[in-house]
Order: C-alpha cells, then sequence, then structure tokens
C-alpha cells in the first residue's frame, strides 16, 4: 500500500509517500522495495507493465519454456521528447517553471522497519500534472506485490506552452500559449512571451524576440488561447522564451514558464571541401564562397572553419563535424557515434540500452527485435560492435559482452544459422568472410579456437582485402594453428601486393570487389583496419607513415564516406598518434585572409593583423571560423615555434537543391488530404497522407527512406496512447506500400519520418503514411533524401517547398 500526507500540491513542494509491505495484516519478514514516481502523462503514452510483478510470475503459462528480459521495459528505448532542462533563477521575479523530468525518483532498493513501513520524500519539479507513485515489493520465491497512489500537482493559474518544440530557419509560426483558472472566480490576466535567439555561425550572438503583451478575461474555470506571430532568424541554433502570466486588479496568481525551441536548418550546410595539412612554415589555398551559397547577415551562409591540433590522435575536426551531424540511428550508427567522438555519456546510455538490441540467440540487431523476431540479430553486426569496442577500449557491460560472444561461439561451431542477403558473386564466400570475422572478434577475448577454422576454406588469395586483415588478427592471436609462421607471412605478403597509390591516395588492386557494402566494409576502412593490424610489426614501420597519409588522402569533404569507415580511421589514427607522434607543438599559428575584405562581424580586413591561436594558451589545439570573404581571395596559415601542427580548412555553405538528383535512386514525393477544414488550404487539425515513390537502381542492404516533417506536426500511427485512435484509423487504413523491400523500422521524429529498410531490391517503391498539422505558419521542408547507408554514393533527393498551414 503506498500512502501520502495529501492528495494536491504545488510544484517544487515535497511529497511525504509511506510504503506499506503486509501480508494477512502482518509485516513480511525479508521483504524487498523498489519505488518510483513517475509523470502520469508519460504513462499515459505507454503503460508501464513491468510493475505488476504478480501477473508476470503467476499465470497460467502454455507448454514449452520462453525465455526473455524486462530491462527493455525498465530502461525504455523510445524518445519523448526533451522533459528537462538545467536549473536556473527567476531574475528576482519569482520562480521560473523550467523543470520538467518525468521521473522525479527511483529508488531500487528501499529499507522497511520493523512493521514492514517506510517513509519517503519525494520533491516535486514544475510540472502541472499527476504522478503515480508506485512501490514494487517481493519476498522470498514466492511472494509478489505491487502498489500505487497518485497525487496531483496543481496552481489557481496556469501557463499551458504550445510551440512546436522544433522549428527551422525561415519558418514563420503562431506561438501559442493556453492559460488556464483554475479558482471559482473571474480573472484578468496580462499574458507576455518574450524570447532570446542564439545565433551560430562565424558570428555567434543572442538576438531578443520582443512581443507585445495580450489581456485575457478569464471566466471561473476557464481556459484561453493567445497567439503571437514569430518568424525564425536565420542561422538561429535554438530560440530560448519566458511566458508570462500575472493577474491584474491586485490578484496574487502568476504562473512563469521557460523553454525552449530547437532549431535546424532548413537548407543545412555542408561542407562543400576540406583539406588536412601539416604546416611546415606556411601554407596557402584560395577561397571563394560557392556562388548558389545563401546568403545569411550580409554574406554568405557557413563560411571557413581552420582547426589546429598537435597530433592525430582525436577525431579530426571533419570526422568530428561528420559524427555530430549525422543524422541516423541504428545500434552501429549511435555506437559509431559515442566512440568516434570518444563520448563515455553517450556510451554509457547506448550500453544500458544495448540488452533491448540482443535476440534470443544473444546477436545484436540493428533495431530493437521486435516480437515474434527472436533471431533478428545479425553476426556481422555483433563482430563489428566487439571488435571495435575492444579496440578503442571501450567496455560493454560484462552480461551483455558475454551475450554477444556466445551468440558468435555459436555462429561459428554451425550451431545457430544467419542468412543474410549478399550479391550473387560473393554467395559462395560470404559464410566464410563472416566466420572470419567472427572468431577475430572472439580471439580480443581468448575465446576463438583453431577448431573453429574447420569449417572454413583458407585461401586468403580469394578474401576480399577485410577478411584477409581478419585472418592475420587471427594468426596473431590464436595459438595452434597449423604453419602458423608460413600463413602469417602469406597474409602479409597478399596485403602488401594489394597495395598502390595513387599519387599519395591509398589504394588496393582489389577496390573494386572489396566493397563488400552489405557487411558493412568498404576500401576505406580496409585501410584504416589495415594500419591498426600492422601498427606494432617491425617490418610494417617505415611504410606506416605512408599508408597514413595514402588512408586519409581517401577522405570526402573531411571525412571518409560510411559511420564504420570513420570509427576505424579515428582509431587508427590514434594507434599510429601515440606510436610516432611525439614532437611537442609550441609558438603561435596565425591565420589570415588576403586580397579581399571580409564579412561584416569578424573585424579582420585585407592588410590588418592576422588571427593569431597561442599554443601556450591551448596546447590541445582549437578551432577558429571565419566569415566568406565578399570576393575571391586566399587563405593563409602560417605556423611560427617548434613542432608540426596538423590544419585542417573546411569550407562551409548552404546550397539550396533546386533540381532532382539522383545517383542509384529517384524519388517522388506527393500529399492528398485525409480530412481537411477547408478544401484548397490546409489548416490546423487537418491529417495529410504523403506518398513517397523510389525507383531503385540495383539491389541494395541497409536503404533509408527521410521525408522532413513540417514543424510541429505528428506523424500518426506511433501506438502511443493519446494519438488519436480514430484519425489514426482512418489515415493508416489505406496507406500503399508497394514493391519488396524489407521494411526494419520506422522512425516517427520530430523532424522527419524514417523508413530503414533492411533490403531494398532494384525497382519501384511506394511508401505512404499520415501526419496531422498541429500549429498554424509557415514552414520550410529540406529535401526527401533515398540513401543506402552504407554505399552512400547511392542515393537520390528530392527539394520540397514550404507548406502553409491556417488557423
Amino acid at each position: 500500500r503506498v500512502s501520502t500526507d495529501q492528495s494536491e500540491y504545488r510544484v517544487r513542494g515535497t511529497v511525504h509517500a509511506k510504503v506499506q509491505v503486509s501480508q494477512n495484516g502482518k509485516p513480511v519478514p525479508g521483504a524487498q522495495v523498489a519505488f518510483a514516481a513517475v509523470d502520469e502523462g508519460l504513462l499515459a503514452l505507454r503503460d508501464n507493465a513491468s510493475w505488476d510483478l504478480l501477473g508476470a510470475m503467476i499465470h497460467q503459462r502454455d507448454w514449452g519454456v520462453e525465455t526473455s528480459t524486462a530491462q527493455s521495459e525498465i530502461i525504455g528505448r523510445r524518445h519523448y521528447g526533451r522533459k528537462a532542462v538545467a536549473a536556473g533563477g527567476g531574475g528576482g521575479r519569482g520562480g521560473v517553471r523550467e523543470l520538467f523530468d518525468t521521473l522525479l525518483i527511483w529508488q531500487p532498493r528501499v529499507v522497511l522497519d520493523g512493521n514492514g513501513e517506510a517513509t519517503i520524500e519525494v520533491p516535486l519539479n514544475d510540472s502541472l500534472t499527476s504522478f503515480r507513485l508506485v512501490a514494487i515489493a517481493d519476498a522470498s520465491p514466492q511472494k509478489f506485490g505491487t502498489g500505487s497512489t497518485s497525487i496531483r500537482v496543481s496552481q489557481d493559474l496556469q501557463v499551458l506552452a504550445g510551440l512546436p518544440a522544433l522549428v527551422r530557419d525561415g519558418d514563420r509560426f503562431s506561438a501559442m500559449l493556453t492559460l488556464r483558472n483554475t479558482t471559482a472566480k473571474g480573472m484578468t490576466i496580462r499574458a507576455s512571451l518574450q524570447g532570446t535567439a542564439q545565433i551560430g555561425g562565424a558570428n555567434p550572438a543572442s538576438i531578443p524576440i520582443t512581443l507585445p503583451a495580450r489581456d485575457v478575461t478569464l471566466p471561473a474555470g476557464a481556459a484561453s488561447a493567445v497567439n503571437w506571430a514569430v518568424e525564425v532568424p536565420a542561422q538561429a541554433v535554438n530560440l530560448g522564451w519566458q511566458a508570462e502570466a500575472v493577474e491584474q486588479g491586485g490578484g496574487q496568481a502568476v504562473d512563469r514558464v521557460k523553454l525552449t525551441q530547437r532549431v535546424v536548418a532548413a537548407v543545412p550546410l555542408r561542407v562543400t571541401q576540406a583539406t588536412l595539412e601539416r604546416i611546415e612554415g606556411s601554407f596557402t589555398m584560395p577561397v571563394a564562397a560557392p556562388v548558389q551559397a545563401l546568403p545569411a547577415s550580409g554574406v554568405k551562409a557557413g563560411g571557413i572553419v581552420a582547426a589546429v591540433q598537435p597530433r592525430l590522435g582525436t577525431a579530426l575536426p571533419g570526422i568530428r563535424r561528420f559524427f555530430e551531424t549525422y543524422p541516423y540511428s541504428c545500434l552501429e550508427q549511435e555506437f559509431a557515434k559515442a566512440v568516434g567522438l570518444g563520448d563515455r555519456t553517450m556510451w554509457n546510455d547506448l550500453s544500458n540500452r544495448l540488452p533491448g538490441y540482443l535476440d534470443s540467440d544473444g546477436l545484436a540487431a540493428f533495431f530493437p527485435p521486435q516480437p515474434g523476431d527472436a533471431a533478428a540479430g545479425s553476426d556481422r553486426l555483433t563482430a563489428h560492435l566487439i571488435a571495435a569496442a575492444d579496440e578503442a577500449g571501450f567496455e560493454i557491460p560484462p552480461a551483455s559482452r558475454q551475450r554477444m560472444l556466445q551468440g558468435l561461439q555459436a555462429f561459428v561451431t554451425g550451431r545457430i544459422e544467419r542468412r543474410l542477403w549478399a550479391p550473387a558473386f560473393a554467395r559462395t564466400r560470404d559464410l566464410d568472410v563472416r566466420k572470419l570475422a567472427a572468431i577475430e572478434a572472439l580471439s580480443r577475448h581468448q575465446l576463438a579456437q583453431p577448431a573453429m577454422l574447420g569449417s572454413i576454406n583458407l585461401a586468403p588469395n580469394t578474401w576480399p582485402t577485410a577478411a584477409v586483415i581478419d585472418w592475420l588478427r587471427i594468426l596473431k592471436r590464436v595459438d595452434g594453428i597449423a604453419e602458423r609462421a608460413q600463413r602469417n607471412a602469406e597474409a602479409q605478403q597478399i596485403l602488401r601486393s594489394r597495395l598502390t597509390f595513387a599519387g599519395t591516395t591509398l589504394k588496393f588492386s582489389t577496390e573494386s570487389t572489396d566493397g563488400w557494402w552489405w557487411l558493412m566494409d568498404s576500401a576505406d576502412a580496409n585501410a584504416a583496419r589495415l594500419i591498426l593490424a600492422v601498427v606494432d610489426e617491425p617490418g610494417w614501420k617505415d611504410e606506416l607513415p605512408r599508408l597514413v597519409v595514402g588512408s586519409l588522402a581517401r577522405q570526402q569533404r573531411g571525412a571518409w564516406a560510411t559511420t564504420t569507415a570513420n570509427v576505424w580511421g579515428v582509431l587508427a589514427l590514434e594507434k599510429f598518434s601515440a606510436r610516432f607522434e611525439t614532437t611537442a607543438v609550441a609558438g603561435r599559428t596565425e591565420f589570415s585572409i588576403a586580397g579581399a575584405g571580409l564579412g561584416a562581424g569578424l573585424g579582420v580586413v585585407a592588410g590588418s593583423s592576422p588571427l593569431s591561436f597561442d599554443w601556450s594558451q591551448q596546447p590541445a589545439g582549437g578551432e577558429l571560423r571565419l566569415p566568406w570573404p565578399l570576393d575571391a581571395s586566399e587563405f593563409r596559415a602560417e605556423h611560427r615555434g617548434a613542432g608540426k601542427p596538423w590544419l585542417t580548412v573546411q569550407t562551409l555553405a548552404a546550397i539550396p537543391l533546386k533540381e532532382p538528383f539522383k545517383a542509384g535512386y529517384s524519388v517522388t514525393r506527393s500529399v492528398r488530404a485525409i480530412q481537411r477544414k477547408t478544401e484548397g488550404r490546409w489548416s490546423r487539425g487537418d491529417v495529410m497522407r504523403v506518398r513517397l515513390e523510389i525507383d531503385a537502381g540495383s539491389d541494395m542492404t541497409w536503404v533509408v527512406v527521410s521525408d522532413p516533417v513540417p514543424a510541429g506536426a505528428t506523424v500518426l500511427g506511433s501506438g502511443l496512447g493519446r494519438d488519436s485512435a480514430i484519425a489514426s484509423a482512418n489515415a493508416s487504413r489505406d496507406e500503399r506500400r508497394e514493391g519488396s523491400a524489407w521494411l526494419a523500422f520506422e522512425e516517427r521524429s520530430l523532424e522527419a519520418y524514417r523508413a530503414y529498410h533492411a533490403f531494398m531490391p532494384r525497382g519501384k517503391h511506394v511508401i505512404e503514411y499520415s501526419l496531422r498539422l498541429n500549429n498554424p505558419g509557415t514552414f520550410q521542408l529540406p529535401p526527401t533524401r533515398v540513401e543506402a547507408m552504407y554505399a552512400p554514393e547511392t542515393h537520390g533527393e528530392a527539394p520540397n517547398a514550404a507548406i502553409e498551414v491556417g488557423p
């Protein structure tokens, strides 16, 4: 039983909850209690069935044995939007509501007294909602129980914000506030909404957004909406708002709410060119803004980013930007971001969610397996995660790692089978290559045995380069392999024979057949993995610098093409740098642009003092961002001091797509009304059907279709509570799916609808989905994109016009 000292509270109050555990009116010896306080608005979206231990443990069971985990229910995989922000002050004007976390408290173990009771203090936040307080008890093998109660948090005057959580630069939207009077008397309210736009780019700034106050009369128990027209400034990265409602005429009721809108680019800044050089004295390059680039603040959007670092042993700026702006979110891609950026917080979050991605055999799946899909995991993905995490020194939680390793052992020994699609030319070798990758991952944990090679045709000359590299690493780690020394020498000779250079660019003679994209392999990744495989080999010492430079020369626009290649590239550069780069960098590095004036705000013009970077102040390096010059000019970097710093120069520009682009895919987007207030125009509350027609030029695995969603709109069909059942049913009744693509996962985010396909064959495909328009305004839409994620040069885009939504 859970009880509280009162049923209704004010914000920032404290609830004193009493938990009692008994059986037949008597305390239960040895009982343990877990306690949670959760926003019932979250539970309305999807209830938490894991609290019902009695129902889960004691129920009628069918014949058979089934194993499962409740971790996915406890931890959760669904993102419900931005629910919390850091605490702040009220500027001397009283409290501002800004803490909206959906979980108030979680205590996995509560100690009970001799009477089987405990008192728990629950600190409330700023949410005007109801919270469910739940206690889950268990004692001995057969005793389970759950108790709960609900409390309500309210106040006399309430401000409820209805602003879209995400907008795009250039959007014009209606900022809506709902004012609610919960008392038995009428009120006259003055409502205000004031904002601040944080501007990014070469000249970061904060721009105030001033809106006129509004007076509203609210009868007892009534609510009313107030609207302001807002246009999102160019180059804004977020909009911070403070809404205030104050009772007039001597009343005391007041409410203030602080919130932040995320702003994304309607035409995103993209790297148009990038170069990586080691400065020996000075470096120059011509620079000019692309003619098609959009303007911003009097100059072209974007600019020139110059970054210096003392060695290669950190993520290069181009790679860092690649990961920070990468839009897709399967397990491998989230793993790549965490490892590539060296982000331990991101890694810990992913590690906590990892059990939800493992299938019944312990193999990792790209997306959480759905009920009934017990064999959704991939041996190749599992081997990649284990190998890359080990190389990076990121520890997979022991329980998950053990299951993954057991799954790989079962796959290698033939106890389980995974049939993955492969092109016709590789089907006879595909299984051997996958087994080699699995054995290489097992060898990192001393679990590989020579007997595991018994089912593999050991003919490395016929293997793709990725498999030869795996074979070389297996030979280094596994004792007892017949003719181990000779095979090691043979593998190294095969790799040497495949190396070739086009200028400074590292190539492989077998490159045309090495791009096994369906296994996430590429020549870029092979170059990095080769460096990792031979970095400690004495016979390769003299060749390593050339291999590293040649691998870096494979980059396009500052990064390699795929997430896997960039992960292996970061790890290879770190290993090489730790071994070979020992000279410290000192002195100053100067940057300048000559020959023309710069855009407003930088304060640097032709002939003026250059920008200077002092290594004594920033020994780890740093980054400077310059706006585009007004005319064609020359960028110059000069190092004065010891060492040879690495310089990365990237040019960024926002170039709109004007015509459809086809490179292996073409996509056409159309919309029609499902539910419409006014014929010929869109209004708030209307439901539209989006139809995407895709023409695929070849068979491909892991293809994503990404279609932008207007700011504030909701993609229907999520299955969550509060999603109109009638609207969802009407909208989804005749949604069409044509073609034989294997849909693996649908992502309904605030920014886009994305459909991830494990396999998309050549031919025509149709995807339809429905969305509801929730906010009036004019909303910009980026291009619709289709992309093979592990062969991103194969993609297609189609531009989209802005959509106007009336009230």
